[in-house]
Order: C-alpha cells, then sequence, then structure tokens
C-alpha cells in the first residue's frame, strides 16, 4: 500500500461531531458557573448584611436596630420600594427608637486600589463620628495603618461636617492636611507614611457628604419618625 492510501485509510474524527461535543462542553460549564452564582450568591448577600450591621455599630454609637433607605434628589425611600432610586444609607436607632446617626458608603481610588468605607453622621451635631474601612487593598504597615491607627481614627469622632446657610452644601470643605498641621475641625490629621491613603478617606467624605449631608438635613423629620415614601 503506499503511502497515499496509507493517509486516505485513516480514520478522520468528524467535524460535526467535534463542535458537537465542544458546543457540550461549554454549555455544561456556563450551567455550572451559572448554578455556582446562584448557590453562594444568598451566602455572599447575608455576609454583606452582616458586616454592614458590624460596621453600622462600630460608627454610631448606641445603635440597637437600623432601617435601609434609599435617599436622593428624588427623595427618601425604603430600600426594598419598587422603582426607588437613590444611595442606600442606614438609619441607626437606640432602644427607644430615637434616631442615633445615619450610615453611610463612601469610596476613592487609594495608593494601591480602591478604599470603601462605612462611616457614621450625626444630625444633631452635623458631624462625622466614625469610620470603618469594608474595603481596601493599601500598603502593609503603611497606607493600612488608616484601618486601625488611633491617631488616624480620633480624626472621625467628631469631624465637622455643618451645612452652610443654605443647607446645601458643607459649610467648610472636609479635607486631609500634612501630619501635624490640623488646625480645624474640618481638617483630617493625615498618618506619615499614607499620605495618600489618608487623602483618599478625605476625599470621599467630603465628596459624599456634600452630596448626602443636604438631603439627611432636608428629610430628618422622616427618618426620625423611621418613615419613607
Amino acid at each position: 500500500m503506499s503511502r497515499t492510501e496509507q493517509l486516505q485509510a485513516q480514520p478522520q474524527t468528524p467535524s460535526f461531531a467535534m463542535l458537537r461535543t465542544l458546543g457540550g462542553i461549554a454549555m455544561l460549564s456556563g450551567l455550572l458557573v451559572v448554578l455556582v452564582f446562584q448557590y453562594t450568591q444568598p451566602i455572599i448577600e447575608e455576609n454583606k448584611r452582616i458586616a454592614i450591621e458590624q460596621a453600622v455599630s462600630r460608627v454610631i454609637p448606641g445603635v440597637a436596630s437600623k432601617k435601609d433607605y434609599l435617599l436622593g434628589p428624588q427623595g427618601l425611600f425604603a430600600a426594598d420600594a419598587p422603582d426607588a432610586t437613590g444611595e442606600k444609607i442606614y438609619a441607626a436607632y437606640n432602644a427607644k427608637g430615637e434616631l442615633q446617626g445615619v450610615a453611610l458608603e463612601a469610596a476613592a481610588t487609594g495608593y494601591q486600589d480602591v478604599i470603601r468605607i462605612l462611616y457614621g453622621y450625626n444630625q444633631d451635631c452635623q458631624c462625622v463620628t466614625g469610620i470603618k474601612i469594608l474595603k481596601m487593598a493599601e500598603t502593609p504597615g503603611l497606607g493600612d495603618k488608616i484601618a486601625f491607627d488611633p491617631e488616624f481614627l480620633k480624626n472621625f469622632e467628631s469631624l465637622d461636617g455643618r451645612l452652610n446657610a443654605q443647607k446645601n452644601a458643607l459649610e467648610n470643605a472636609i479635607v486631609t492636611v500634612k501630619h501635624g498641621t490640623k488646625r480645624e475641625q474640618w481638617q483630617i490629621d493625615s498618618i506619615s507614611g499614607a499620605t495618600i491613603s489618608s487623602k483618599a478617606i478625605g476625599r470621599m467624605i467630603n465628596a459624599s457628604g456634600q452630596r448626602m449631608f443636604p438631603l439627611i438635613i432636608k428629610h430628618l423629620k422622616e427618618l426620625r419618625a423611621g418613615q419613607a415614601n
């Protein structure tokens, strides 16, 4: 038998069968991805809910319960209201049902990646009452000090967030200053060696406060009563 005849005699894999096999593998892989997502998503959401509840208690003193809302230019809505729009906020109440403060999420780019925090706002003093880092990838031993450095965290025990006379913006922009140069209550004393991370915290709280504090004060009556549209 010639070489040509031998090559012709070798069995050939049908292209349709190969495509059918590859298609089946792709469909099975896609199905597995969907099943894993559906299984893990409730677990992820529950873990996030627990983390948020713990963070709210960390940034607002005296919390016994909380209610989730969406707040924006269109108004204040229950978080699960259909077609509601706005940013999610967490109204915190004491054991008597009195409003203790509002917790909000904020984010900005740090040295390595996006830093995300939850921070507390007290409507009576119009001030920030604490922060909790939810997500970061800052340099260990330097940038990550924003999460635990006691002197840095003192900045947020009563950080000035008062509104202007028109009640539409902050009276003074919240800014991060060089370590040791803080002179005003709306300034954040940065961490030496972690200036970029410190400034990211200042930027995100200022941007969030300029946008959200006027809306909180505008809808304060509903928040105190635990009501929404």
